[in-house]
């Protein structure tokens, strides 16, 4: 686990209206960065899959004879790590059954998660990123192998520097995945930004005492991520990349 870091020393106290404060000079031609080390969430931030995850979720719950979670509630554990999700979205689930319950969410999932896609937009945004000169990493909730095979099937692989998965880390909001990350590369967490939809991953980015955008097409409604004061609430990819071509 990484070393932690005195609270005080780590917040950045930055609000959406500061955000032209951040305008460095140009140096070359070209405008400095904000932000060395650019960190996304996978699920419901680059990829389109919270229906899928959600359908898993109920279908897993039916298959143990539970009553199967509502979609709200399934969609507020995306993000969290698989055992710390399923247990949220059912709370009657015995620590006993919670192994048999993940199995089950895990072949309703991998029987149809190659048919997801990347959000509109994708793509040209995360290796526009990368030609900038900025470090790309994902901190995600699932696991390693599940993560591999999103990053595979994406072909996103080798455009990130880094990656950090919940069955190798504490799950969100601790911020041990940023911490590790940041450490990897020698980046401070004034230099560091996290981009997700859901309030996990800003906690996660507040308790790492780094910056965050959150994106509003994935599992949380805009209204919820608000409430974590973000630097900027994106609707999408596209709004997404416009706010980074002026602030990142």
């Amino acid at each position: 686990m990484a070393a932690g870091r005195p609270a005080c020393a780590m917040m950045r106290c930055l609000l959406p209206d500061r955000m032209n404060d951040l305008q460095l000079p140009l140096h070359g031609g070209r405008r400095a960065r904000n932000f060395d080390l650019i960190v996304f969430d996978w699920d419901g931030t680059l990829m389109d899959s919270t229906a899928l995850i959600v359908r898993s979720i109920q279908a897993a719950a039916h298959d143990l004879g539970l009553e199967p979670p509502a979609d709200a509630a399934a969609r507020e554990v995306i993000g969290l790590g698989l055992e710390q999700a399923l247990a949220r979205a059912l709370p009657v689930l015995t620590p006993d059954r919670y192994g048999m319950m993940a199995e089950r969410y895990r072949h309703h999932y991998l029987t149809h998660d190659r048919q997801l896609a990347l959000f509109a937009g994708t793509e040209t945004l995360i290796r526009t990123l990368a030609d900038a000169g900025h470090m790309l990493a994902v901190a995600t909730g699932k696991s390693r192998a599940g993560l591999e095979r999103g990053l595979e099937v994406s072909g996103l692989g080798a455009v990130f520097h880094g990656t950090r998965c919940a069955d190798e880390c504490f799950s969100k909001p601790h911020p041990q995945m940023l911490e590790e990350l940041m450490d990897e590369f020698g980046v401070v967490p004034e230099a560091t930004l996290m981009i997700g939809d859901t309030a996990h991953d800003l906690q996660m980015a507040r308790n790492a005492g780094v910056a965050a955008v959150a994106i509003s097409h994935g599992a949380h409604p805009r209204e919820a991520l608000l409430t974590h004061h973000p630097l900027y609430c994106a609707h999408s990819i596209e709004d997404l990349g416009s706010w980074l071509r002026k602030h990142a």
